[in-house]
């Protein structure tokens, strides 16, 4: 998915082996993922999709899935989010890059979450989320909380406001990291304001995409996103 990406936890006896196989099982779904999805890499099926060598009908199943997500996403958000990005000659082609890692993520987390006595947090460059076992307390001197830092998008040496987390998600969509490259589907350009539009809410996927959307979007997508009350928006 072109970026790194790290598990961390926090808890009783981590060395366990069922501790281990649980990482090892999470990093082994987000490879799956990251072979599937990644344009980066011509051999993945969305690249082999985007030249036509390969149809829809021969994808495996979490490309279709990925796709009614999209589809989703598109009408929730307004059409403030697509799945459908100019590729290098201009031509619209599927590119779920926009959801998949923070749908990755969720399910790596869902491989950690039945480790008795552990927290853990996963870091997607720099959209993380964090879980933690049903008997691990979501509050007070044992919630092993994760302290997620907004970075701030005008001075990227400040951290503009700490999140706390126990389960949950935070993604940030900006230009201060890579420049104009998100795409607003409504004006059909890049979006090269200065900021950052970060989303908290329960899970990766859709604090992601909602991130984006907010980003690039304008009042029709704000009074759609006010109707989703799990998720709150931090512009800066």
């Amino acid at each position: 998915m072109g970026m790194p990406m790290s598990i961390h936890l926090r808890g009783d006896d981590l060395a366990r082996p069922e501790v281990e196989k649980a990482v090892a099982t999470a990093y082994a779904l987000l490879a799956r993922m990251d072979e599937i999805f990644s344009t980066w890499s011509p051999d993945s099926q969305v690249s082999r999709l985007r030249r036509g060598e390969l149809a829809l009908s021969d994808c495996d199943p979490l490309v279709h899935q990925a796709a009614r997500i999209g589809g989703q996403a598109e009408e929730l958000t307004s059409g403030a989010f697509t799945t459908l990005l100019p590729d290098a000659d201009g031509m619209p082609r599927f590119d779920p890059a926009g959801l998949v890692k923070g749908w990755a993520v969720d399910l790596a987390g869902d491989e950690l979450r039945g480790l008795p006595g552990v927290s853990w947090c996963i870091n997607a460059g720099g959209d993380v989320r964090a879980g933690r076992h049903q008997h691990v307390p979501p509050t007070g001197e044992d919630a092993m909380a994760w302290r997620i830092g907004i970075e701030n998008p005008y001075d990227r040496s400040q951290i503009a406001r700490v999140v706390p987390l126990t389960d949950g998600a935070v993604a940030t969509s900006g230009t201060a990291a890579r420049g104009a490259h998100l795409f607003d589907p409504h004006t059909r350009q890049a979006v090269g304001r200065p900021g950052s539009t970060s989303v908290v809410g329960p899970d990766l996927l859709w604090s992601d995409i909602w991130a984006t959307a907010l980003f690039v979007g304008g009042a029709t997508t704000r009074a759609a996103f006010a109707e989703h009350p799990a998720y709150e928006v931090v512009d800066l």
